[in-house]
């Protein structure tokens, strides 16, 4: 298996994805695949499946940029920027941008089978909510040294 190879697939679909190619994640993730994020915790292709239809019906213009990308073995890190506009009454709102890092790990045929994302709930989303985000600007000035 050539990981490098599998990643350099694996980054051209999420920085392709849309809602006609979510059904492809299979091509790129084993059957019984782990996936983890802030609000996830999955196992198979048609739950991670679900949670990227999700992403697609929660907010706009979402795309993924994959900036650094770091394999040894049979383990990947991509370093990524989910640009998007929050949805808003049918219509987009301010542009947006969740910064992560995805820790992953492939099985022999070069499929994921274990995908860990990191991104910081709090700054990246919630700090950004009219009302929830003063109160965690709030809070993170006070606890600042």
């Amino acid at each position: 298996m050539n990981t490098r190879a599998a990643v350099d697939a694996l980054v051209r679909f999420f920085e392709h994805l849309d809602p006609d190619n979510v059904g492809f994640l299979a091509d790129h993730y084993a059957a019984d695949a782990c996936f983890k994020d802030p609000f996830n915790d999955v196992r198979g292709v048609p739950a991670i499946q679900r949670i990227f239809t999700h992403m697609f019906a929660q907010i706009s213009e979402p795309r993924f940029i994959v900036g650094e990308r770091f394999v040894d073995g049979q383990a990947a890190v991509l370093v990524w920027e989910l640009h998007f506009r929050l949805a808003t009454h049918g219509r987009g709102g301010a542009p947006q941008v969740i910064r992560g890092v995805s820790h992953l790990r492939f099985a022999g045929d070069g499929k994921v089978s274990w995908h860990r994302d990191y991104w910081d709930a709090a700054e990246e989303l919630y700090a950004k909510l009219p009302l929830l985000g003063w109160l965690m600007r709030r809070m993170q000035r006070r606890l600042a040294a």
